[in-house]
């Protein structure tokens, strides 16, 4: 096949030089530019295109938005949990300070309490403090930390705040027992404060106390108060003991009258042991009449 007349695909056919090229598109980008710069006529172009690709702008971006974020989401979360680990250690400092000072506004107000009662009954008194309970299941006493070095003797009525708690009943060089009212081996001689009734009160080991040998018509109610009388030479006439809270006429010829302590028997921490009355003078004796003259 002759291949005269015929002429070459236009795969084979030249066109200009490359350097050519980019001469020409080199002076057409410059035009652009200054005709741009010069006429502002691609303004909104710009705009247009940075409107079009600013999703894709904002997907290329989240990548890194997205670890700066969890950067600073794991930072702020390890801050946060140091903080709340200083903040638990605070308010634990703070609870047990608070403790302290609730423990020591009580211990003041017994202290208080103490202090006026002391002043009230005007005998000479030791304060204590009460350490533990008798290891004895079957009575109620109690150890206090003052003994006989300062001064404390058998037989002391021992008192708190509000009223009688019980009775020195031995005594150690530095400690000693006192027996609470509510025990069943103690009895104190008590009378009703509203209309003198005297009658005695004994422990019935629970807790509470009994008022016996008293009968059934007797004057007495639920409410009365009931003070040391004094009789037996121990206790200080006109300490409060106790509050009636039930009577009970109807069992037997007398009545079973239950009262509730005054004190803080099985409470009370701070104590004060109370000295005897002091004994008035005795009086002075008349001197001799003078012997009359023999006349």
């Amino acid at each position: 096949m002759s291949l005269v007349g015929h002429q070459p695909p236009p795969i084979f056919k030249r066109g200009p030089a490359p350097l050519a090229r980019l001469m020409l598109l080199v002076c057409i980008c410059l035009t652009l530019l200054v005709a741009d710069l010069k006429f502002r006529y691609l303004e909104v172009l710009r705009q247009g295109l940075s409107v079009a690709t600013y999703p894709l702008q904002m997907a290329a971006a989240k990548p890194a938005d997205f670890v700066r974020n969890a950067s600073h989401y794991f930072a702020t979360l390890i801050q946060v949990q140091l903080d709340n680990a200083d903040l638990r250690r605070q308010q634990l400092g703070s609870g047990e300070r608070l403790l302290r000072f609730e423990q020591l506004e009580q211990e003041n107000q017994q202290l208080r309490g103490l202090l006026e009662m002391s002043q009230r009954v005007g005998v000479r008194s030791v304060a204590a403090e009460i350490l533990y309970n008798a290891p004895d299941p079957f009575s109620r006493k109690v150890i206090l930390d003052r003994g006989a070095q300062e001064g404390v003797e058998p037989g002391l009525a021992v008192v708190d705040a509000k009223g009688v708690i019980g009775q020195v009943t031995r005594v150690y060089p530095i400690q000693s027992e006192v027996t609470l009212l509510t025990d069943r081996n103690q009895a104190i001689p008590v009378q009703v404060l509203r209309n003198g009734l005297r009658g005695v009160l004994f422990g019935s080991g629970q807790g509470r106390l009994e008022l016996r040998f008293v009968i059934a018509s007797a004057d007495i109610q639920p409410g009365d108060r009931l003070v040391t009388s004094g009789l037996d030479g121990v206790f200080l006439p006109g300490l409060p003991v106790a509050e009636v809270a039930a009577v009970d006429r109807e069992a037997e010829a007398f009545a079973r009258i239950v009262c509730e302590p005054l004190a803080g028997i099985e409470r009370s921490v701070q104590v004060l042991v109370l000295g005897r009355a002091e004994l008035p003078p005795p009086l002075p004796q008349a001197a001799p009449a003078e012997k009359a003259e023999a006349p």
